[in-house]
C-alpha cells in the first residue's frame, strides 16, 4: 500500500466523492470501452456464447463501498455514471477528495476524469485504486496525486486522520442487480438475491498471473477484515436481518483457505441453527482438504473453482483429480463453475482440442475460459518483461488486454490472433456437449435435493428445501422452454426432456401444471431475447448515487449534495426530468 503524504488538511471534514469509471460499457469508444467487455461477469467470461440462456447480472463496485462505509467523512458514492452524469457532478458539487477505482483496460476513461477533475476542481486531491494501481509508469499517463495499491480502507482512514485500526464495518448490499435469463428480468427485491460478503482481501496462493494477489503484496500475502469465526458470523448475521437473506456471496479469493475461521463458523452456524448458503471461491487442493460433510454443513451450495487447464504445474492443483472432484461436489448439490486457462505456455495449436476437451469433460455447472494474459504488476508480466515478448502499447492498446481478445505479448507457438478463436471454439463446445448453465444447474440442484431431503439434520435439509423451490415452478417452466427450444436438436432435446421428467417425477401434477404454464411464457421471452441479440441489443448496468451517515448529515444541517435533477429511489439514480 502506498504510504499516506501525511494527513489532508481538513481531516475528517474533507469531503469525498468515490466513482467508478463511466459508461457506456458494451461498446467501442475511445476511452477504452470494448462491446466484447461488458461489465457483466458472467457473459463476459462465463456465459459468452450461450445467447439468450446466458446469465446476465451486474455485480456493484464493492471496494469504493468498503471504503464509503468505514471512513468518518462526509461521502457520495457514485457507480456506473455516464461521462456527462460525471462531469455534471463535478460542476455542481464541491470535493476535496477524488477517487477513482478501475481496471487496467479502462485507463482511457480514468485519464479522461482526472482531466475533467482538473478542468472543474483544481485543489481536489484525486487518488486513484483498483487494479489499475498495478500499472507501472501509470503516473506519466494520468494526473493523479495518489496512487494506492492494496488495502484502500486503511489508506484513506490514514489520510483522513481516523484510527486505521479500528474494526472494519461491512457495507449492507446485495451482490447483484439487473438479473436477467432466457429474456426474463429477475425481480431485486430483499430475500431474492444474496448479499455480498466480503471476508479478506488478496490472496496467499500467489498464481503468477493473479493480479489480485499483485495488488496486495503478492504470495503469501492478504487482508484478512474478520481474523476469526465469530467476527465474520456477527457479520453475516447483521446481513442477514438487514437484507432479509439467507445466502451470500463470498467475495474472497480462496474462503475455505482460511480453515480455523471456516471451522468455526461452522460450529457457530450448527449452533445457532443457521441453514444459510454460501457461494465461495475455493482451489481444488484447499476443497480436498474439507470432508463433505463439512462442506454440505457450511451451507456451500455454488464454487468457484480453477481447473486452469491440461498440464497445469500449479501447486493448488498437484495430484488433484479435478473431473472426480467436480463429480463429488454436484453429486451433493454443489453447483461448480471450472476456470481454465486458454493458451497457457505449452499451449500448441496442434494440442488445442485436447486442451478443450479436458476443460469440457469437466461438465461443470458453468466455465470460465480466459487467455493466458500477463497483467500489470504480476510475476508473469514481469517474467515476460524480461524475456522481452511484452507488446508496447502501440503495437496492442491497453483496452484490448482484457482477457478475452488477444494476447498482450508473443505466445511462443499461437501467433497471428489464433487465440481469440480458439477462446471461443472452447465456450461453443462447451455449449454444445454440456448444454445451457442453466439447465446444469437445474440438474445439480435435484440431484442434491434427492440426496439430502430427508437428511436427519433439519438445518440441512431446510436448507437444500429453500434452494430447490424454483424447481417446483419457474425452474420447471425454463426446462420446458428448453426442451422446446431444441425440438431440432435430437440430442439436446432428449437431455433437457429426461430432465424435465426428473423434475415432474420428483414433485408431481403440480409443478406439471406450473412447468406447462411457465413454460409457454418463458419460451416466448426467450425467443424475443435472442431477436434482440441478433439485432445488437447490449446491456448496461443502472446507475448510482449514494451518501454516507456524514454525507446525510451534512444534508440534514442544509448543505444539500444530492444532483438536483436526480433522487434517490432504492439506491438508484432515478431521472426526474
Amino acid at each position: 500500500m502506498e504510504k499516506t503524504a501525511g494527513v489532508h488538511p481538513k481531516g475528517i471534514r474533507a469531503k469525498v466523492l468515490l466513482s467508478s469509471v463511466f459508461g457506456p460499457f458494451a461498446q467501442d469508444d475511445e476511452y477504452g470501452s470494448r462491446t466484447i467487455n461488458p461489465m457483466e461477469l458472467y457473459q463476459n467470461q462465463v456465459t459468452r456464447v450461450q445467447g439468450g440462456f446466458s446469465l446476465r447480472m451486474f455485480h456493484r463496485s464493492f471496494g469504493l463501498m468498503l471504503i464509503q462505509t468505514n471512513i468518518n467523512a462526509p461521502c457520495a458514492l457514485l457507480d456506473f455514471p455516464s461521462l456527462t452524469r460525471f462531469t455534471q457532478e463535478l460542476k455542481q458539487n464541491f470535493y476535496d477528495i477524488i477517487g477513482i477505482s478501475a481496471i487496467t483496460p479502462n485507463v482511457g476513461k480514468v485519464k479522461k476524469m482526472c482531466e475533467l477533475i482538473r478542468q472543474y476542481q483544481p485543489k481536489a486531491t484525486i487518488v486513484i485504486g483498483g487494479h489499475i494501481a498495478n500499472t507501472g509508469g501509470l503516473r506519466a499517463t494520468i494526473d493523479a496525486d495518489h496512487i494506492v495499491k492494496g488495502d484502500g480502507i486503511k489508506w484513506f482512514r490514514q489520510f483522513l486522520g481516523q484510527n486505521s485500526n479500528e474494526p472494519v464495518k461491512h457495507p449492507m448490499a446485495y451482490s447483484a442487480f439487473g438479473t436477467r435469463i432466457l429474456g426474463v428480468s429477475m425481480r431485486d427485491e430483499p430475500g431474492d438475491t444474496a448479499a455480498i460478503l466480503i471476508p479478506s482481501a488478496g490472496c496467499p496462493v500467489g498464481c503468477n498471473f493473479c493480479s489480485t494477489s499483485a495488488l496486495f503484496g503478492g504470495k503469501g500475502k492478504f487482508v484478512n477484515f474478520y481474523e476469526t469465526g465469530d467476527e465474520l458470523f456477527a457479520a453475516m448475521c447483521r446481513l442477514e436481518k438487514k437484507l432479509n437473506v439467507q445466502s451470500f456471496f463470498v467475495l474472497d479469493e480462496n474462503f475455505l483457505l482460511h480453515r480455523k475461521r471456516a471451522l468455526r463458523l461452522l460450529k457457530l452456524m450448527q449452533a445457532n441453527n443457521k441453514s444459510w448458503m454460501l457461494n465461495v471461491f475455493s482451489s481444488a487442493r484447499v476443497l480436498r482438504s474439507y470432508t463433505i460433510e463439512q462442506i454440505v454443513g457450511l451451507g456451500i451450495g455454488w464454487v468457484w473453482m480453477g481447473i486452469e487447464g491440461k498440464s497445469a504445474q500449479y501447486q493448488k492443483l498437484k495430484d488433484i483429480d479435478t473431473r472426480a472432484l467436480v463429480k463429488l461436489l454436484q453429486s451433493h448439490g454443489v453447483r461448480v463453475l471450472g476456470s481454465s486457462i486458454i493458451g497457457l505456455e505449452n499451449h500448441t495449436p496442434a494440442t488445442m482440442d485436447q486442451v478443450i476437451d479436458h476443460a469440457v469433460s469437466h461438465q461443470t455447472d458453468f466455465h470460465q475460459f480466459m487467455l493466458y494474459t500477463p497483467n500489470p504488476g504480476t510475476p508473469l508480466y514481469e517474467k515476460y518483461k524480461r524475456e522481452g515478448i511484452l507488446l508496447s502499447e502501440a503495437e496492442f492498446s491497453p483496452a484490448e488486454a482484457h482477457g478475452q481478445y488477444r494476447f498482450n505479448y508473443r505466445h511462443k507457438h499461437i501467433r497471428n490472433g489464433r487465440e481469440e478463436g480458439l477462446l471461443l471454439k472452447a465456450f461453443r463446445q462447451d455449449f454444445k456437449i454440456n448444454g445451457p448453465s442453466l439447465a446444469r444447474l437445474i440438474r445439480t440442484l435435484l440431484t442434491g435435493w434427492q440426496r439430502y431431503k430427508h437428511h436427519p439434520d433439519p438445518r440441512i435439509r431446510a436448507r437444500y428445501d429453500r434452494e430447490v423451490h424454483p424447481l417446483r415452478s419457474t425452474y420447471a417452466g425454463a426446462v420446458w422452454a428448453m426442451k422446446h427450444y431444441f425440438r431440432h436438436d435430437k440430442r439436446m432435446f432428449r437431455k433437457m426432456d429426461r430432465l424435465l421428467k426428473d423434475i415432474y417425477r420428483e414433485f408431481g401434477w403440480k409443478t406439471r401444471i406450473a412447468g406447462l404454464t411457465v413454460g409457454i411464457y418463458v419460451y416466448g421471452s426467450l425467443i424475443k431475447e435472442e431477436r434482440r441479440l441478433a439485432n445488437g441489443w447490449q446491456y448496461e448496468p443502472a446507475s448510482f448515487y449514494e451518501k454516507n451517515a456524514a454525507a446525510l448529515a451534512l444534508e440534514d444541517a442544509g448543505v444539500t449534495a444530492f444532483y438536483p435533477q436526480y433522487t434517490k429511489k432504492s439506491g438508484r439514480l432515478i431521472a426526474t426530468t
